[in-house]
C-alpha cells in the first residue's frame, strides 16, 4: 500500500494513473481512493473537508490491513461479522477516519511544501493552521467517542475489536506530536524503536 500510495503521490501523471487505475481495478475501492486524490493534486482542485474525509479514509488503507488479521483473529467465523466488515462496519470506517486524520496531522504540511493541496478545514474556513489542528484534534476527539461506543456492540470476536482499538492507537503512536513517524528516517517513533531493540537497559 505504500508503495502504491507513493505511485499516486509522486511518480505518475494523471494519464498515466488513470491506465494503472484501470489495470488493477479489481483491488477495487483503495486504488479508486488514489486516484481521486491524484486528480485533486493534478487539477489543483481543493476539496471540503466533507469531501476529503469522505475519500481519505478510504484511502488510509485500512480494510486490507484489516482483512489480514481478521481471519486469525476469529475463531468462528460468521458470514454476517464478514460482510460486515467488508461493507466497512462502522468500527471499520471509524478506525480509518482517525487514522487518517493523525496522519494529515503528522504530514500535511511536509505535502503542501511538496506540492499538494491544502486538506479540507483550511479551504472552507480560511482557518489559519492552529486552528485547523484545533478543530481535527476535536474531531479526533469525538471519532473516537463514536468508537468506543461501536466496540461494546460489534458482531465482531472480542479478540478483533481489540486490534481495531491497538491498530488505531498505534496510529496515534506513529504519528504523535503531529509529526511524521511512518515516512521520516530519524523520526521519535524510529529513535524509539533503536532504543528498545538496539540499546542496553541500565
Amino acid at each position: 500500500m505504500t508503495a502504491l500510495d507513493d505511485i499516486y503521490d509522486v511518480y505518475g501523471t494523471l494519464e498515466e494513473l488513470q491506465l494503472f487505475t484501470d489495470a488493477i481495478r479489481r483491488w477495487g475501492d483503495l486504488v479508486e481512493a488514489y486516484l481521486i486524490e491524484a486528480t485533486w493534486y493534478h487539477k489543483g482542485y481543493k476539496p471540503s473537508l466533507e469531501e476529503y474525509i469522505n475519500n481519505a479514509w478510504i484511502s488510509l488503507g485500512g480494510l486490507p490491513i484489516l482483512s489480514h488479521l481478521f481471519f486469525p483473529l476469529t475463531d468462528s467465523i460468521e458470514e454476517e461479522a464478514v460482510k460486515s466488515m467488508h461493507k466497512y462496519h462502522d468500527i471499520v470506517h471509524l478506525l480509518c477516519t482517525i487514522g487518517r486524520l493523525v496522519d494529515d496531522m503528522g504530514t500535511s504540511l511536509d505535502e503542501v511544501k511538496r506540492g499538494d493541496v491544502p486538506k479540507g478545514y483550511m479551504n472552507e474556513n480560511n482557518a489559519s493552521e492552529q486552528e485547523a489542528r484545533k478543530h481535527i484534534r476535536s474531531l479526533i476527539e469525538q471519532t473516537w467517542k463514536m468508537m468506543n461506543k461501536e466496540m461494546m456492540d460489534s458482531p465482531f470476536s472480542i479478540y478483533f475489536v481489540e486490534v481495531c482499538a491497538n491498530v488505531t492507537r498505534m496510529t496515534q503512536l506513529i504519528y504523535q506530536k503531529e509529526s511524521d513517524g511512518f515516512g521520516m528516517q530519524h523520526s521519535l517513533v524510529n529513535k524509539n524503536i533503536r532504543s528498545l531493540l538496539f540499546e542496553p537497559y541500565e
